[in-house]
């Protein structure tokens, strides 16, 4: 019986370091690099593991969206600044 049990032990401990591995493969492997792209606004392939840079269509086609609060929403949904325009002065004060 005390054999049967010290055998039981040394299997379980293998069981559970051997999961211990793969979860740590796993997240290291996949969470971590999915968690690191998500928060540069990047596009995650989690079957390929690939970080893809999402590119607006207008950039493609050369078309550029012409309300400017769009296009700003459109540049932060996918990351990126949108470009400040050019302030104009600001207007003098008339003389009292």
């Amino acid at each position: 019986m005390n054999r049967t049990i010290d055998r039981l032990k040394i299997l379980f401990l293998g069981v559970f370091a051997l999961a211990t591995v793969l979860i740590l493969i796993w997240h290291v492997g996949w969470v971590l690099p999915k968690n690191r792209c998500e928060e540069a606004h990047r596009w995650w392939d989690h079957g390929q593991r690939i970080c893809a840079q999402p590119i607006l269509t207008s950039d493609i086609t050369g078309r550029v969206i012409s309300d400017p609060q769009a296009r700003a929403e459109a540049l932060e949904a996918i990351g990126r600044a949108p470009r400040p325009t050019p302030a104009s002065p600001p207007a003098p004060e008339p003389a009292r």
